[in-house]
């Protein structure tokens, strides 16, 4: 099969593809290997939201559930099985991917319970048991950056474990993250673990922050601050991969694990489905361009830029400079990003925590009609 030359071109610039989506119908009906084959797809992650969005739909799970409900199985640990079987076949199929690329590509991320979220110990203790129920190496356990979701992700990968650190906002949080990534790095190396095979992503979440900070410029309603509508997200982006840069190319800390193998953490595009009409549907993946980076894509966005998309060489390095000054334009006009980010994570939490409800919820009422059938 032929790659698409848009999505080829995107990933010969440094820019991993990976697909924001995963269904047993998507594994078991061959899309998602067609999808490696032809969009130059070479990850997949999943959160609350996808999940229960698969499970809700469709009749792929019946038979499991109903296997399920005849061994008396409650719903959490349903949802657990469930959810982890397809995580290991997604796995499986990106194998090949996994082995060509090193380690780097070919991953699969499961995130912990989203009710975990300012849990640290909770979210340390799943991070592990989802590790090993799923018993891949290409796995990435996902991890939200709260506050209390940064110690637990420095104790995940001091265990060795793969993290994909989620709800990421500000640079400020990015720059706790890899602080972060990098006391994991530094227990795990002092624990004995191969830190060339610990892989980690930091997921900066990118058209939210567009659709909250061009609301509250909506609202202070003068041409100035209308004008810098839809500047914020690609601003937000470039400053935190300028910070990534920092910490990986430029600050003497990393150079010393790098040498013991590790590899750097790259960053990662997430929430890229343009959710305003009025920008190009490819505006978050088009204008995020740089060397060793990911771009995590819905199924609905990858196809618009598999038909015309475009690739942005000079989108992002470079250009910190001139997003500052977009921050400090929209600041003056009124904008507390302070409160921006903030609320922003704590919706991004509740969102995913109100997905999982609903999957919960949804998972119950199928064990329940498949004890009575």
């Amino acid at each position: 099969m032929t790659q698409n030359e848009k999505l080829a071109e995107l990933s010969a610039a440094g820019v991993s593809v990976w697909l924001d989506d995963l269904s047993r119908d998507l594994i078991g009906s061959g899309q998602l290997q067609e999808l490696i084959d032809t969009k130059s797809v070479v990850g997949v992650t999943t959160n609350p939201s996808i999940f229960q969005a698969a499970l809700s739909k469709g009749t792929a799970y019946d038979n499991q559930v109903n296997e399920l409900a005849a061994r008396d199985t409650d719903v959490e640990s349903a949802v657990r099985t469930l959810t982890t079987d397809d995580v290991r076949n997604a796995c499986d199929v990106l194998r090949p991917v996994f082995d060509r690329t090193n380690g780097l590509d070919g991953r699969v991320s499961i995130e912990v319970d989203p009710r975990l979220a300012h849990d640290t110990e909770k979210t340390a203790a799943q991070a592990v048991e989802l590790w090993k129920i799923v018993d891949r190496p290409n796995t990435l356990i996902k991890i939200p950056a709260t506050k209390d979701g940064l110690p637990a992700i420095t104790r995940t990968l001091a265990e060795g474990i793969s993290v994909n650190v989620t709800l990421i906002f500000s640079v400020e949080r990015y720059q706790e993250v890899m602080d972060a990534y990098l006391n994991g790095l530094d227990a795990a190396l002092a624990a004995g673990h191969d830190i060339s095979k610990i892989h980690s992503v930091a997921s900066f979440f990118v058209s939210r922050v567009d659709t909250e900070v061009d609301k509250r410029l909506d609202a202070i309603g003068t041409p100035e601050a209308v004008q810098l509508k839809g500047s914020a997200a690609l601003a937000n982006a470039r400053l935190a991969y300028h910070a990534y840069q920092q910490v990986f190319e430029i600050d003497s800390r990393f150079p010393a694990l790098r040498e013991q193998g590790a590899q750097p953490q790259r960053a990662l595009w997430a929430s890229t489905g343009t959710k305003n009409p009025d920008y190009a549907d490819t505006l978050y993946v088009s204008e995020l361009v740089a060397p060793n980076t990911v771009n995590t894509m819905p199924r609905k966005t990858m196809d618009a830029f598999a038909d015309h998309g475009w690739v942005d060489t000079e989108s992002i390095v470079g250009r910190a400079q001139e997003s500052r000054k977009v921050f400090d334009a929209i600041s003056a006009a009124g904008v507390d990003f302070s409160d921006v980010f903030k609320v922003l994570e704590d919706e991004g939490v509740q969102k995913f925590v109100d997905a999982w409800t609903d999957l919960l919820g949804a998972t119950e009422e199928q064990l329940s009609a498949a004890k009575k059938s």
